[in-house]
């Protein structure tokens, strides 16, 4: 099958050259463009949904991590933090399926939203750019992005002509993890043809943290005495990645046609797995002998720690082309195909094994702008086997297959504009014992209005569809990563969302400002719920899956001061916040994040910049049966990079330089592995 894509593509390409015509001098997209939001135009400052862009610069001075990781500071975003090997986003309370992660626009096709230990297959250092849009995307991307949209996009597949090479390349250290980060990437011109390579290697040991990695309430609850603050480093959390892709674009006058392959390779350790396999007898007589160490040496061949093996190889189709087709001036269209598989591996041998492999595509017809109005029709499809093998196969055999068709519309008229959209989805999945159909349907309408110079203000009501997952529908068994026997319900309806978003910009003089507020109802939110029973064989609590009304409410804010400019040289000061909370018919949900604040100081001129930040979290005291509650933390954070010329910058950050316990309360391993204590990272970074 892979052949075949790849000789297809070639076919592809060769035939696009009539038709695509010879290389153009049109300019690249300007930056503030929002490429996830719409398949037409749409600025960052013009939308009416909370967005926010990471560009380069921004992700060659982002934390060597995983993408929960370096997003996890967003305001409205935090992580699911299972270890530095594996992290998704969760946006204003919501992870999982509910967040759809994309690479240029098209599904994963993995398995990370299936498990919080499951690392995405893509590494933010593969990315030019990364776009998360917060609230429902339903519209454009299908149920999965009922709660939200990561969308990493890198350049293998350009669309634009390049004269010449150009490139970037980029390495980085770490103290606290031993970590080390290279990357790269180089695209050559040759005619209208353009050629791509990029690598990525990334490698880090266990971790220091600034207190035992079991957590004071995790030990009370256990019975223990808390021996207090040390220092002490969390196990099994080494990671290795390599990433490595290539690409071949022919663009011309009217478009471009593009394929890329890439290869990811990483294995990490999964910290409190091998924990929770034990049947363990504590004995905490000698308060003095490491804590750690009683748990790893309970159990023999424990010692290592479970790690996970995971390998992806992924094919893209990519293209456009200008046309004149009635009302539509543009086709876009991509796609891809990804065979994955994840290997936990325990006492050095395969365990359980999580395999999926299928394809993704879509294909958008824009319409040429009229007066002010802009609008697209698009399909989108996707067919995906996903199997595990195992003893921890808590999920059987699947084949899912999905199709959908939208359309999104906009009419600005400079003072005022209208937007809106509906979309009908078909997903099947359908195991050997049984098969689940739904049919859904998602719609929004939207108003804005820009009063005067600099303001805009908007409002959106939404209205959309999830069908459940794969695990919501036919899970089984025992799922250690969870510490809970899972349990299906083939009977569950769709997930249906009510949502209003309202949004307000300001740009003017000194003062820039971004505020958004939300509340969103949902009827029949699927919650994994504790039965209160236990599952004799593997002595973990049963919980099932279960149907209930719920209500999410908050919001997020931006704001930045220029307190004073002179020439090139400028102190800004910014403050960031944000809150979320939700209620279901069962009580408070798992895993809600509480409240955030971050308050910073940016010193600026055109060979360097200077931050200093201090970031609050609270506390989190609401919580579901079974969780603990979260302390609250203050970190202290500060940065500086140095351009001593165009296209080379040095930087330096120090991270949680106060040497707090940080625990992230929207992670199951939030008791047993905090985040990382006092770090510094020292890199280098070059584009030409």
């Amino acid at each position: 099958m892979r052949r075949s894509i790849l000789l297809a593509s070639a076919a592809l390409l060769a035939a696009a050259g009539p038709a695509l015509g010879q290389t153009s001098s049109r300019p690249t997209s300007v930056s503030e463009v929002v490429v996830t939001a719409a398949p037409y135009v749409v600025s960052l400052d013009s939308v009416t949904t909370s967005v926010d862009v990471l560009d380069r610069d921004d992700l060659d001075t982002a934390p060597a991590a995983g993408l929960g990781e370096v997003l996890s500071n967003l305001p409205g975003v935090r992580s699911s933090f299972f270890g530095p090997g594996a992290s998704r986003p969760v946006i204003r309370g919501l992870a999982g399926p509910r967040v759809l992660v994309l690479t240029n626009g098209v599904g994963m096709i993995d398995a990370s939203a299936l498990s919080p230990d499951h690392q995405v297959a893509v590494d933010p250092q593969e990315a030019k750019r990364i776009e998360v849009l917060r609230g429902s995307a339903a519209l454009a991307y299908g149920g999965s992005a009922i709660g939200g949209v990561v969308n990493v996009i890198d350049d293998r597949i350009a669309e634009t002509p390049v004269e010449g090479i150009e490139g970037r390349i980029m390495g980085a250290l770490s103290s606290g993890d031993g970590g080390e980060t290279a990357s790269g990437a180089i695209k050559a011109g040759l005619g209208p043809w353009v050629f791509s390579l990029d690598a990525l290697r990334r490698q880090s040991d266990d971790y220091d943290v600034p207190t035992l990695p079991e957590s004071r309430r995790q030990m009370a609850s256990e019975g223990e005495d808390y021996p207090g603050k040390q220092d002490s480093v969390v196990e099994n959390t080494a990671v290795t990645l390599d990433s490595y892709g290539a690409g071949v674009s022919y663009v011309g006058d009217r478009g471009f046609l593009g394929v890329a392959v890439k290869q990811t390779d990483t294995r990490y350790g999964v910290p409190g797995h091998a924990h929770e396999h034990a049947d363990e007898d504590h004995d905490h007589e000698d308060e003095d002998h490491d804590h750690e160490e009683e748990h790893d040496d309970e159990e023999a061949g424990a010692e290592e720690g479970v790690k996970i093996d995971l390998q992806q190889t992924r094919y893209d189709l990519r293209g456009g082309l200008d046309l004149a087709l009635g009302p539509f001036e543009k086709v876009r269209f991509s796609g891809g195909y990804a065979d994955y598989e994840h290997v936990e591996i325990e006492d050095g041998a395969p365990a359980t094994r999580f395999l999926s492999e299928g394809w993704e595509g879509r294909l958008e017809l824009v319409q040429a702008e009229r007066d002010g109005w802009q609008g697209a029709v698009g399909v989108q499809a996707l067919t995906r086997d996903f199997d595990a093998l195992g003893e921890e196969a808590y999920v059987p055999a699947v084949e899912i297959n999905e199709a959908g068709v939208f359309t999104l519309q906009r009419l600005d008229r400079d003072a005022w504009g209208l937007e809106g959209g509906l979309r009908f989805d078909r997903r099947t999945l359908e195991t050997a014992a049984a098969k689940a159909e739904f049919d859904n349907v998602s719609a929004s309408l939207g108003a804005f209005m820009r009063p005067a110079e600099g303001w805009f203000a908007g409002v959106s009501l939404s209205r959309a569809g999830r069908a459940p997952t794969e695990a919501e529908l036919f899970a089984a068994g025992p799922h250690i990563a969870t510490r809970a026997f899972e349990v299906g319900d083939a009977g569950l309806d769709s997930e249906v969302s009510y949502a209003v978003d309202a949004t307000l910009h300001y740009d003017g003089g000194p003062w820039d400002a971004d505020l958004h507020a939300f509340a969103v109802r949902y009827e029949g939110f699927i919650d994994l719920r504790p039965t209160g029973a236990e599952d004799p064989e593997s002595e973990l609590p049963i919980f099932a899956y279960r149907q209930t009304d719920a209500e999410f409410w908050g919001g997020e804010a931006e704001v930045a001061y220029r307190l004073w400019q002179e020439g090139d040289r400028s102190f800004t000061l910014e403050g960031v916040a944000d809150y979320v909370r939700g209620d279901t018919d069962l009580g408070a949900p798992a895993r809600i994040p509480p409240w955030s604040a971050t308050a910073r100081g940016v010193f600026e001129t055109d060979r360097w910049t200077g931050k200093l930040e201090l970031r609050q979290v609270g506390e989190q005291e609401r919580v579901a049966q079974g969780e603990l509650p979260t302390d609250g933390y203050r970190m202290i954070n500060a940065s500086l990079v140095v351009r001593p010329v165009d296209g080379f910058k040095i930087f330096v950050e120090g991270r949680n330089l106060n040497d707090a316990e940080a625990r992230e309360h929207a992670s199951f391993l939030k008791d047993l592995a905090p985040l990382q204590g006092r770090s510094f990272r020292l890199g280098l970074g070059y584009a030409f």
